[in-house]
Formats: structure tokens, sequence, C-alpha cells
């Protein structure tokens, strides 16, 4: 149900086929004050006509409730204004605008992990004040992953988690931690786990959900880093070892989403982590499996958060609008449509809607791993701490380096690009 390319779009930077696991850029520090957002945004209560700013991959989600929104508010109208489908290309397109102080584009669809960038940078007007939002309803972790220093900076528009793919020809139940998995699959003539562990962002994706899931984080609370923790090192471990172990298939390391699809698909592996778009290739193919969230070091296991946030340009003149326009896309029947659109909705209740769960059965499964999981560090400087992940990891995982190395230069490399 969720499409391929449900993996990329600023969420992972996979093939461009995928989206929305989180894409990072080039960047790896805030490119420097936009002269004329120094000050707190301004003209709040102003309304008119908008635009709407999007990747072009998932335009098509968005179309809908601009038509609606539009029928509605003759005097407000919403224009859409396409971005290039991949990732950078929409990041450069909006820092260069908002780098120049223009207004062109009043809301823009951010991948989570720009968020932070672009709050540090004061791109974006605080949704405070004139502008508060309720995100009472929405997934705890997409709140979050829209919060920068104790600030909400952008809305939650739409979502994405990973969840576990189980072949049930293969394994009968539902492993319950990490020690379960690993055992269920002594004796297959299969691959055992196949994820994403190719030097790329499914690499961070990855290595941050085992670092979480064994109680770990990348950052503490004050932005350093938390690699050298004794939780995040057992974290790394657990995926070191299971590598080296088989119960990693070893293709993972040169496997991105679309590679653990065809695995799974075609039956070459009991299990696979990935994006719920696979549920349906997966019915397709024919595979009888079932779906949960993932598993970690004592139980439930710890996903990456992916999506949209939408962030208002702190020189929108008029804000007001903005404001009323980010939160109608997340009303009841807005986010219902996205789930039937497969693009996973951040409005709570959804997942609990039983019409659609009858449609979509992995939304009970896709809705716990939400509740669990965690968005990728938020920093202005997260295009440098993926890189630094994924370095350090796949040298402990392909080349022999002990998790004390990789972790010690992991943290180095993070606070070197803080600086």
């Amino acid at each position: 149900m969720f499409t391929k390319r449900l993996t990329v779009i600023g969420a992972v930077c996979t093939a461009a086929a995928l989206a929305l696991t989180g894409c990072s850029s080039e960047s790896s520090a805030p490119e420097g004050e936009n002269q004329s957002s120094t000050s707190e945004a301004t003209g709040t209560a102003d309304r008119g006509p908008i635009t709407f700013a999007m990747g072009k991959n998932d335009t098509d989600k968005l179309q809908p409730v601009i038509e609606k929104w539009n029928a509605d508010h003759p005097d407000e109208q919403v224009e859409l204004k396409e971005l290039a489908g991949e990732a950078d290309a929409q990041r450069e397109t909006l820092v260069q605008s908002l780098q120049a102080g223009s207004s062109d584009y009043d809301v823009m669809a951010l991948d989570v992990i720009w968020t932070a960038d672009f709050a540090a940078n004061q791109y974006l007007a605080p949704l405070e004040g004139d502008l508060k939002v309720d995100t009472s309803g929405l997934l705890p972790a997409t709140v979050e992953s829209a919060t920068y220093q104790g600030k909400l900076y952008a809305l939650p528009q739409n979502t994405n988690g990973q969840l576990l793919f189980r072949n049930t020809d293969l394994v009968t139940d539902a492993p319950a931690n990490w020690a379960e998995l690993a055992e269920s699959c002594k004796g297959l003539d299969k691959d055992c786990l196949t994820l994403q562990l190719k030097q790329y962002e499914g690499l961070t994706v990855n290595t941050t959900g085992f670092i979480n899931g064994w109680g770990g984080s990348v950052l503490d609370d004050s932005e350093q880093p938390a690699v050298e923790t004794d939780q995040a090192k057992e974290g790394i471990q657990a995926l070191v070892d299971g590598y080296a172990d088989g119960t990693i298939a070893k293709a993972s390391t040169s496997a991105t989403e679309e590679e653990t699809n065809l695995a799974f698909t075609e039956g070459n592996t009991a299990y696979a982590i990935n994006w719920p778009y696979m549920y349906t290739n997966a019915e397709k193919a024919g595979i009888n499996f079932e779906v949960t969230p993932l598993v970690g070091k004592d139980g439930t296991g710890v996903s990456t958060l992916g999506g949209y946030n939408n962030g208002i340009n702190i020189n929108s003149k008029h804000k007001a609008t903005a404001r009323d326009f980010i939160e109608f896309i997340i009303n009841e029947d807005n986010q219902a449509s996205f789930a039937d659109a497969s693009f996973p909705p951040v409005l709570a209740s959804i997942y609990d809607d039983a019409t659609l769960v009858e449609k979509y059965p992995y939304l009970p499964a896709l809705k716990e791993s939400l509740e669990n999981a965690k968005p990728r560090p938020v920093s202005p400087f997260y295009p440098a701490i993926s890189k630094a992940i994924q370095d350090n990891t796949y040298a402990a995982i392909t080349a022999g380096k002990s998790v004390d190395d990789a972790t010690k230069d992991m943290a180095a490399a993070i606070t070197q690009a803080s600086k």
C-alpha cells in the first residue's frame, strides 16, 4: 500500500525511486542567518492567497486537499508549487529562496531531518502565539521531529515507520525480542534477516534503530554525541555480531530498500526490515507473511521516523492563512485520505478506524511502530552526523573495526561537525 517512493523523499537518500525515510543534503551546518528573519515572526494575523511548495513525487496526495481548501476559501487560495523529485534539489531551491528573504513559498513541506536546520537558520515562523496549533491528537514522535530546542517550528503532515516482515512459511511465530529472532533462524536454508546496510542513509536509519532499540541514543539532550554510552555501543555491537554470525544476511551490506523488497517477495529471506510499501508487494507475490513492529534488546524495537513537516516561511505575508492551511491538512478527513493513498497519517486516531484497518491490516502494527519510533537526531548538522554514523558503522560491520573505535571516531566527527 505504501508506494516505493515513500522511502526516499528527503527521508532516506536511497535510489531515486524510494522515499520518506530521510534524505540528507550535502550541507553540514547552518548556512548563516537570513537577514530578514532575525526577528520573531511578524504579520501573524495577515490573510490572503498562499503558495505551498512540495517535492513532485508526492503532490498527488496533497492536490485533493488543496482543491477542498480552495473550494471553501475563495479569497485565500492555495497555489501548489512543485519542487524537484530529488530531495537535495528540493532543499537547494528552498534554501536559495529563503536566504534571499523571498516570500515565494509560504508553506513548505520539509523532510523531517530538515526541520532543525531550517529552524536554526531562522527560516521558519515558530508555531506559537497567533500561529499556535493543537498537536495533542498527533503521534508524539512526529511532533518531536518538528520541535527544535523546545519550540515547535513545523506541523507534521505525514509520517512513516519501519516494520518487521516475517515469512510465516519459514518462521511460524513472531519473535518477542532480538534474541528470539536470531534463535528462530537456526537451521533455515534461507537467509534470516535482510535490511539496508549499504553505505547510504539506510545504514544510518538501521544503525540508529539498533542504538535506540538497546536503550541508547545518538545525541543527548544537550545535542552532544552519546554514541559512546554502554547502551549505544551494545546496540551497535548487536548489529555487528548479527552480521558476523549470519543472523543478518550478508547481502544486506549491498541492499537498499528495493533489494530488501526483492529478497522478501521472492521468498529468499525469512525476515526483512522495510517500510510499509512492501506489504502490497508481498501480497501480490503470494508470500504468506505477517508484519509486526521491530524488535530490540528487551522487546519492541525502535523504528526511525520518516515523513514531511509543514513549515511556514518567516517572510510569508499571509501567515494566518498559512497556519490555518497546515492545520486543515491534519483534520480527520484529510488524514484518512492519506491512509487511502498509502501516505502514513500523523493523526493517531486514523490508525484505530475499523474500516481502514479492515482495508489495510498492517495499520495496527504500523501504529505501534510509530508510537515507539524516534526521529533521527534533531540537529542542524544532521548530514554530517549521518555520514559519521555510516562511515564508522560500515567499517565495524565489514572491516573489523572495533565498536569502541567506531563509536570513538563517530563521536569525534559529530563533535567536529557542530563547531
